[in-house]
């Protein structure tokens, strides 16, 4: 009957727990993206409760095989494995950790000992003579949860856990995306960069003919001028793209973990297939995969724990204490003296503090209401990012087809004016005018395919990693 009781009495403790249980929070969410139609319509909403959703945090950054580029996957892999702000963000999941096994040990009882020697005629009141005092115990203090408090903020602190490894994921997505995003700019500048040279030996060529015939009197002293601004403005473009590639690399480099080194991309950006399909999915997936609305949700129910650990400090603690021990006037005779023990009950509780506590639990409820308020601001911005990416990569894709099509029609017409020019039809001004246009279409190209790709790279972030194409 008695171990009933005590079994009953466990019970009830366990299951006393001061606070409301975190049950999910109802948000908006729209029933499709509109952003990758051109006839976009407005978007109806649904109310949602998160906890009818089923986190899929587990999906790891499924980025390999996205672009099909070796060189590409290697950087990533390598920023993942020895990117600093990655190690400091993998260390933080680490000190959670350790923080929720300490607030685990707060439910169990502390064991410990005390030992002493000391001499006098007062021993919590005056004796006739002097005399030694040796003693050893151990002790055990136990401070029973029966208002669920160390429940509470073990709970918390197990949310701030999954919060902090979610931050992690989120950290490697990012790390991720701005390691693609600093490639495409490397092979951006690169092609521009073959583009010029290709320019500069083609104004090389035409100034040496144009020389040649100045000084046979065939031409005005203007036009190797011009051709002289024209091949001046190719060359000094060079140096300014190679200095751009350094800097994207030595960027690169610091990503990966690296000292700065050069990169061998063997790419050819204008061979990356453009035309990826974008996997259809419903908005409220973002809500199960993005790193940064579970961990926000999680910082939800950290701070929902702590209202019922605040209630539970207004109310008394139930303390249990224990003492074992042996103490003589004799250190030769210490073991064999008589056992000392006490056992003890404490309760404590406040009576009045001008309302002190009650304040704190209203607080702690103030900052759960602002955790509900970050969190469906988070979510807006996270279906903002997504429709922004969406429309810029539908836009991009119309822009790219234009500026293929005026690289085409500008290199025709440069060559219809050299042509001209040679038999004398036109004007050189007209000749150096389609060869700007053809330079400067080359490279608008080259810009626009970039911004292209790393929308694509931008909106595997915004759809929380896992983009398994």
């Amino acid at each position: 009957m008695k171990k009933l009781a005590f079994i009953l009495a466990l019970a009830f403790l366990a299951g006393c727990k001061l606070g409301k249980n975190y049950d999910g929070t109802e948000v908006k969410v729209p029933n499709q993206f509109t952003g990758s139609d051109s006839l976009a319509v407005a978007a109806v909403d649904s109310l949602i409760n998160t906890d009818s959703l089923r986190i899929d945090s587990a999906s790891g950054i499924d980025w390999y095989g996205l672009f099909q580029d070796p060189i590409l996957d290697s950087l990533v892999k390598a920023g993942l494995e020895h990117n600093q702000n990655l190690l400091i963000a993998g260390e933080r999941i680490i000190q959670a950790q350790y923080n929720l096994g300490i607030q685990r040990a707060e439910l169990l009882p502390k064991f410990g000992y005390q030992a002493g020697a000391g001499r006098g005629n007062f021993q919590g009141f005056v004796l006739p003579d002097e005399q030694n005092i040796f003693s050893g115990v151990a002790n055990v203090n136990w401070e029973l949860d029966f208002w669920g408090k160390y429940r509470r903020l073990n709970e918390s602190a197990r949310a701030q856990l999954l919060a902090t490894q979610e931050g992690y994921r989120a950290a490697q997505i990012s790390l991720v995306t701005t390691i693609a995003t600093t490639y495409f700019g490397l092979l951006e500048y690169e092609e521009r960069l073959q583009i010029s040279h290709h320019t500069l030996s083609l104004r090389d060529s035409t100034l040496y003919i144009i020389e040649q015939r100045f000084e046979k009197g065939v031409i005005p002293e203007i036009d190797v001028n011009q051709a002289q601004i024209q091949q001046a403005i190719a060359a000094s473009s060079i140096p300014v793209i190679e200095r751009q590639i350094a800097f994207y690399q030595h960027a690169l480099n610091q990503l990966t973990g690296t000292n700065p080194k050069k990169i061998v991309t063997q790419t050819d950006m204008l061979v990356y297939d453009t035309a990826v399909s974008i996997p259809a999915g419903l908005p409220s997936d973002l809500l199960a995969r993005r790193p940064d609305i579970i961990a926000a949700e999680q910082e939800l129910v950290a701070q929902n724990a702590l209202i019922g650990a605040a209630q539970a400090n207004r109310l008394p603690s139930i303390s249990l204490t224990g003492l074992l021990g042996v103490a003589s006037d004799d250190l030769s005779k210490l073991t064999d003296s008589f056992p000392a023990w006490n056992i003890s009950g404490s309760l404590a509780g406040p009576i009045f503090n001008w309302n002190q506590l009650k304040r704190q639990v209203d607080i702690e409820k103030s900052k759960t209401q602002q955790a509900i308020y970050n969190y469906e601001a988070i979510v807006i911005d996270a279906f903002r990012e997504v429709e922004d990416i969406l429309v810029e990569i539908r836009t991009l894709k119309i822009e790219l087809v234009a500026r293929n099509n005026h690289v085409t029609a500008a290199l025709n017409a440069q060559e219809l004016s050299e042509q001209r020019y040679d038999k004398g039809v036109t004007s050189y001004l007209e000749y150096l005018e389609s060869q700007r246009q053809a330079f400067e279409a080359q490279q608008n190209y080259v810009g626009t395919k970039q911004q292209l790709l790393s929308a694509y790279a931008r909106l595997y972030k915004a759809l929380g990693g896992g983009w398994n194409l």
